[in-house]
């Protein structure tokens, strides 16, 4: 059995739970949260106090990913995370990979669905065809990461930040915000434009009275690739999906805490583990199975 423990119990926390309930292979030691909640598992107030798990399954802000990741790793605990923050993945894994590499644990980083499976999806998809184009498009859904990023603002009581396709990888920001009282909306608007999750994109900011009226954590997204294999053009090849957002993030982090066991000391993301490594089963059997 993996002996694992949950760490943050928001909407991702909890998905994590369920799919660790659905699981054979893993042991729920212990839950790490600062706000009181009921579980049928000792709850821990700080990530200081856990010993004897196996992983880490950080369901937490982006932000505070990498500063609770490198405490956990300097203490030989695996981790596993799904940091959104596209622009710093690659940062983050560099410096997270040499604090596991000293401390002979092993990470994962960017185990969401995007980043995450997305990118297995896109590196096959040019794997297929070499030569071409790669168009994500996300949505029409709720964004957790940029959600909880404006939730962070200043001023900001609620918020709720839907993802817009528009077509060929171009997305709208559709930001709804409850503010506090007293809080200025342009000023608030200002600092959510400015904010990395949002510099790049088109993004509207609105006021509501209730963000609770509007809230749904589904989602989707088309991936499309238009390329060459070999000399061969026209090829094209889409993958859709349609998702409950946080249910399918907290499988990913469980599948990739089953993943990081089976590694070398070092941080990865999921381009660079076998398929077969998030999987519970014989490999003979799982072999037979897909292939």
């Amino acid at each position: 059995m993996i002996k694992v423990a949950i760490v943050g119990f928001g909407n991702i926390g909890r998905a994590a739970y369920d799919a660790i309930s659905a699981s054979e292979d893993f042991s729920l030691e212990c839950i790490v949260e600062t706000r009181e909640v009921t579980a049928d598992v000792p709850v821990l107030s700080s990530v200081s106090e856990l010993k004897n798990i196996d992983v880490a399954i950080l369901c937490l802000p982006s932000r505070s990913v990498p500063d609770t990741a490198s405490s956990l790793l300097s203490r030989g605990i695996c981790t596993v995370d799904s940091y959104d923050i596209h622009s710093n993945i690659y940062e983050v894994r560099s410096k997270l990979d040499v604090i596991a590499k000293e401390n002979n644990c092993a990470a994962m980083t960017a185990c969401g669905w995007d980043p995450g499976s997305d990118s297995v999806v896109r590196t096959l998809l040019m794997a297929m065809l070499p030569k071409g184009l790669t168009y994500t498009n996300f949505g029409p859904g709720m964004s957790m990461g940029h959600t909880v990023a404006v939730k962070a603002i200043s001023g900001v009581k609620d918020a709720l930040s839907m993802t817009m396709p528009m077509g060929s990888g171009v997305h709208r920001r559709m930001v709804y915000v409850e503010l506090e009282k007293g809080a200025d909306f342009d000023a608030v608007s200002k600092s959510i434009r400015e904010d990395e999750y949002f510099v790049h994109d088109e993004t509207h900011v609105i006021e509501v009275e209730n963000v609770d009226m509007l809230r749904d954590v589904g989602h989707g997204v088309n991936l499309t690739r238009k390329g060459v294999s070999g000399v061969t053009g026209n090829q094209r090849i889409d993958f859709n999906m349609t998702i409950n957002n946080p249910a399918l993030t907290g499988q990913i982090l469980v599948s990739s805490a089953r993943a990081v066991t089976k590694q070398r000391p070092g941080c990865y993301t999921m381009i660079q583990i076998p398929p077969i490594d998030f999987l519970h089963g014989d490999i003979n059997e799982l072999i037979r199975k897909l292939v």
